[in-house]
């Protein structure tokens, strides 16, 4: 096995781990599959993974390590992120949303989970710094830089769709169950407090 496939192999398995552990991605799709349904919880996930997508790119071609080392640049991003998140947070907890009355239906207005997932991710400065310090440890010597390090966010990202997946699936038996307005009303307000604690968390932490 050559060293590329031994590194693609090592990252692979440790980041099928961190992509299974619970956290602020993971509450975003299963609320938006038991809420609002498997088409729009599909949407958060590819943003999701688009967002890691470009954020791999932007590392590959330097922009991440300039984040690193730009403390002004990576306070700015930091805050738009938190407010974001806090953003979302409070609006679920003050508007918490009833399920589709007739299928999952037309997206009711400001609902485009493709674009929160994407943007969850984009103004979260922790995903440029985690790939910055990750992603090296996996790309052997000799091996090009930048297309290793896009080929390593673009492993990263399939893991995570796949895991989406999984989840999405897993709440299809119990979907009518979930589209209870009380039940639906509780996860809204449940997911929106983890919103906020992660905004919370994001804007208090250092680099």
């Amino acid at each position: 096995m050559t060293p590329l496939a031994q590194s693609l192999v090592a990252f692979t398995l440790a980041a099928a781990l961190l992509t299974v552990t619970p956290g602020l991605d993971t509450a975003l799709v299963l609320r938006t599959a038991a809420a609002e349904g498997s088409r729009r919880a599909f949407a958060a996930a590819l943003g999701i993974c688009l967002g890691c997508l470009a954020w791999g790119g932007l590392v590959a071609v330097g922009l991440g390590v300039l984040l690193e080392a730009s403390e002004l640049a990576y306070q700015l991003l930091k805050w738009a992120g938190a407010a974001y998140l806090l953003y979302l947070g409070v609006r679920l907890i003050a508007v918490p949303r009833s399920p589709p009355v007739a299928g999952e239906g037309r997206p009711p207005p400001g609902s485009n989970w493709f674009l929160r997932g994407l943007m969850t991710n984009l103004l979260n400065p922790k995903v440029g710094a985690f790939y910055v310090s990750f992603l090296p440890q996996f790309i052997p010597a000799g091996a090009s830089v930048p297309a290793t390090t896009l080929l390593l966010a673009a492993i990263h990202s399939a893991l995570g769709l796949a895991w989406f997946l999984l989840l999405i699936g897993a709440t299809r038996p119990l979907a009518r169950r979930l589209r209870d307005p009380a039940l639906v009303r509780l996860l809204d307000r449940l997911t929106g407090g983890v919103l906020i604690l992660f905004g919370l968390k994001l804007a208090f932490s250092r680099h």
